[in-house]
């Protein structure tokens, strides 16, 4: 059995503290602040179970009759690679690249993890068993994982152990032969609302004396003494699709999490109290790189996506025939380009990790460097060639019921390429893209999910190959010398 929409939905009614405005959230699934977005994750389950999409979005499980979602598929060689991503693409196209944090990413990162395995073994069996079992039970049963990864901002000045709060950062309180005790905040539950567990563990570098810090586990959304506190709801602000197609379907939250003494039992723990095995869970195994191949693919498919947006805007102005307005969309084609070009040579570039087939590691950190810096240049761009016409729009889907108004509309929302009302959907579409309080907090995003960008680039500058860029340097120089070229001098003199 494949999972359907209507199967996960039902798994989100189970009890989890979810606080929004004041109050604890009883049911998200049918709540105006996540409802239309739990549809649309519903949607991505009902197109991998439907029986044309079989074979695109499942794969067989080595050694069973079992199929499963690609996500959690491991790829040993480049085809398998490809094809896993063709999976990611198609899943993505179904929301334009708008759900950040679908089911696909952080089962990217747990899937690397498994496949570097051996790192594991090496720092402590007992936790590589926990993460193999976990590995398989997460796959097993289709479950849709979000990750916080990230301390409290607090005092960034300090390290975790250093703030005035002891267990202001999510850390061990206590630890038996049964279980760990978490007390203490993480961030950024993306996508949390919505998801089935949750993956917790710290990918900033730690500092000597945080060692309570340096875990990394599972538990699911409603364990008891979790509290989700979620940010303001941008769907609950916008009841219409019409008025607001994006935000309206594919706002998945964002929330900090809360462990009030929640107990997380040995066989979900994979790293116990070691700040070196934190970082190595994700840099000595292929976790981190999967994890933002994904999110590469899924912003390949975004750019595609706003691409379009910008054609669509010249096309209803008129304008796409003047040579400035063609020099801006080259520009643009050829950043869209670029990203789909990255996500193709990380693949081309990859290479083997023991039975494993991983993307290139430098050639991901360079897109994200560039992508980092691009995402915002591109919004930029697509308000200069909207200019007003995405804010002079009708106020809601509303006023086209009245006639009065809705003959002036017609009146004054003109466009050589589409009717009056064609022309207003598109362009509330664009705004929700480019302009609205959701398309802002996409561009924070996009600009900061990967890290901060002197982490990027520090990414960049670890991985690149410098001895082969030296190495051609030292080859010029080695072809010429200060003797050989004063024994010329003397002979030309004599």
């Amino acid at each position: 059995m494949i999972k359907t929409g209507k199967q996960h939905t039902e798994t989100l009614r189970d009890g989890r503290q979810v606080y929004l405005n004041g109050e604890i959230v009883k049911d998200v699934t049918i709540h105006p602040a996540y409802r239309n977005a739990v549809a649309s994750v519903g949607g991505l389950y009902d197109f991998q179970s439907h029986p044309d999409n079989l074979s695109l979005m499942t794969y067989q499980i080595s050694g069973s009759r079992d199929r499963a979602n690609r996500i959690w598929q491991l790829p040993t060689n480049y085809e398998d690679l490809v094809e896993r991503r063709r999976a990611l693409v198609a899943w993505t196209e179904l929301h334009g690249g708008f759900l950040g944090r679908a089911p696909d990413h952080v089962a990217s990162c747990i899937a690397g993890m498994y496949m570097g395995l051996e790192v594991f073994e090496d720092h402590d069996p007992g936790r590589a068993a926990a993460l193999a079992d976990y590995y398989r039970y997460a796959r097993d049963n289709e479950l849709y994982l979000t990750y916080v990864i990230i301390n409290p901002q607090a005092d960034r000045s300090k390290a975790a152990h250093e703030q005035d709060d002891e267990f202001l950062t999510a850390g061990v309180v206590d630890q038996d032969s049964q279980c760990l005790t978490i007390r203490g905040a993480k961030m950024l539950a993306t996508g949390g609302i919505m998801a089935n567990e949750v993956f917790v563990t710290c990918i900033q570098p730690l500092q000597p004396g945080d060692e309570k810090y340096a875990v990394s586990f599972t538990v699911p959304m409603n364990a008891k003494g979790l509290k989700i506190l979620s940010r303001k709801s941008y769907e609950e602000h916008s009841p219409s699709v019409y008025d607001n197609p994006l935000s309206h379907r594919f706002d998945e939250n964002d929330a900090v999490l809360y462990f009030d003494d929640v107990k997380v039992p040995w066989e979900r723990v994979f790293v116990n109290q070691d700040i070196k095995m934190c970082m190595d869970q994700f840099h000595a195994t292929p976790a981190h790189v999967y994890q933002n191949y994904q999110a590469q693919i899924r912003l390949m498919v975004k750019m595609r996506f706003l691409l379009g947006i910008a054609k669509r805007i010249t096309d209803t102005n008129g304008i796409t025939k003047f040579p400035q307005v063609r020099e801006t969309l080259g520009n643009l084609a050829a950043e869209t380009v670029i990203v789909d070009s990255l996500v193709h040579a990380m693949e081309a570039k990859g290479k083997q990790h023991g039975e494993y087939f991983m993307p290139d590691r430098h050639t991901l950190y360079a897109a994200q460097v560039l992508t980092q810096q691009l995402y915002p240049r591109v919004m930029t761009t697509l308000r200069e060639l909207a200019g007003g016409g995405v804010i002079m729009l009708p106020s809601s889907v509303a006023d086209f019921a009245n006639p009065e108004m809705r003959e002036m509309i017609n009146k004054t929302q003109k466009s050589p390429a589409s009717d009056s009302e064609a022309r207003v959907k598109f362009f509330k579409l664009a705004w929700d893209a480019v302009g609205s309080e959701f398309a802002s907090r996409h561009t924070q995003y996009e600009m900061f999910y990967a890290g901060a960008t002197f982490v990027t680039k520090g990414h960049s500058f670890r991985t690149f190959d410098w001895d082969n860029c030296t190495g051609l340097v030292d080859q010029m120089l080695d072809s010429y010398s200060l003797e050989d070229e004063l024994a010329r001098l003397y002979k030309e003199a004599a």
